[in-house]
């Protein structure tokens, strides 16, 4: 028989430190999106080079990261460098096996993108003087960001739910750590994740609808 009593009040109680670790959260996420994106950018050269050896490097990342469980990315990070003595904490574990995720996705979206922006635009820029670099710098990179905008807003969110792994390497200062903390301490397992998963919903419905709105100003043409 059903013999659950709902105490809401313990739960919003510790609603500080969810917001607290909610933070957290964000930092991881906002952190690996921004290594990721500079490390994809890195990958999709790569793949677009000449050299095999580069090629074969950015494809194996980039299969890698696509085709493995995140979750064991993470762990990788944790304790499988730990196997060559190299030790890292839980925050950076998670940050490295989310940036390694991240990299992957987006290099794939932005060799789509480039792969949607005519030869011509480059041969644009080098009649009007450009260099290759500042052709790519000023006419194709933007065009690239451009389509691939939202899309990486679908990774940041995703980066977001990700962090929620943390917990199976003792990360306890996100959100989804703090609220299995709490839980352990309180018992009110449903109030407790019912409200995480607030949070974690308002979260990513602020970076979707912040995305469009950026997107509308900056991409009106």
């Amino acid at each position: 028989m059903f013999d659950y009593t709902f105490q809401w009040n313990q739960a919003l109680a510790r609603l500080p430190r969810m917001l607290d670790g909610a933070v957290v959260t964000l930092e991881v996420a906002v952190l690996s999106m921004l290594i990721g994106i500079v490390f994809a950018m890195i990958l999709t050269l790569m793949r677009l080079s000449d050299s095999r050896p580069l090629k074969a490097i950015a494809a194996t990342w980039i299969e890698i990261a696509r085709n493995t469980p995140a979750l064991l990315q993470i762990y990788m990070a944790h304790f499988g460098v730990a196997s060559f003595g190299i030790h890292f904490s839980p925050f950076t574990s998670l940050l490295i096996g989310i940036t390694f995720n991240n990299a992957g996705y987006l290099a794939e979206n932005f060799r789509g993108a480039l792969k949607a922006i005519p030869d011509t635009q480059a041969r644009a820029g080098r009649s009007l003087g450009m260099s290759s670099l500042q052709s790519f710098r000023y006419i194709i990179v933007p065009q690239m960001l451009r389509i691939s905008f939202l899309p990486m807003t679908n990774q940041m969110v995703w980066a977001v739910l990700m962090t929620s792994l943390g917990v199976t390497v003792g990360m306890n200062t996100d959100l989804y750590g703090v609220t299995q903390d709490l839980n352990a301490l309180t018992f009110r397992t449903f109030e407790l994740f019912a409200i995480a998963a607030v949070i974690f919903y308002i979260i990513t419905k602020i970076i979707t609808l912040g995305a469009r709105l950026i997107a509308s100003r900056l991409f009106r043409y």
